[in-house]
């Protein structure tokens, strides 16, 4: 049964009861939680994204580097760079028996840039192909013409 003041009427039953407010309370805690749990899953994948970005972009700037190179030989050999890159490079003939009555050889070029995030170490492979002259042992070298 419900009070009533002194003219008869009912109080005002407008507002909040402290149960409502402490359970909205709870409901929006929980919910911040969850959308900054999910911030930080973002930061995270932004961050990986970043340093596999920096990778391939190093990579693709050092494999060029090699491509430029008038004549390629086979070799390979290990850099590191001052950012903590360590690229493994490896310089190799392909399609050997499909070349072999060209004068021209194909010469596979196989970059792999490795880093460590955290305690992990990740990498990244980049490969590609360039043609190359081949030099006949015994024959001379002609140089190439410039074009006019």
């Amino acid at each position: 049964m419900r009070h009533k003041d002194s003219a008869g009427k009912r109080p005002d039953t407008k507002g909040f009861t402290l149960l409502e407010i402490l359970v909205s309370l709870a409901i929006m805690a929980i919910a911040m939680t969850l959308v900054l749990q999910l911030f930080s899953a973002n930061l995270r994948a932004v961050v990986r994204s970043g340093d596999l970005i920096s990778a391939t972009v190093r990579g693709d700037s050092r494999i060029r580097e090699i491509l430029a190179e008038p004549s390629l030989t086979e070799i390979a050999w290990s850099e590191a760079t001052e950012d903590g890159y360590r690229m493994d490079i490896s310089v190799s003939e392909a399609m050997k028996e499909r070349t072999d009555n060209l004068p021209v050889k194909m010469m596979e070029v196989a970059l792999t840039v490795r880093w460590f995030e955290g305690v992990k170490e990740k990498s990244l492979t980049l490969k590609t192909m360039k043609t190359a002259e081949r030099v006949i042992p015994g024959s001379p070298v002609i140089p190439a013409k410039a074009g006019i």
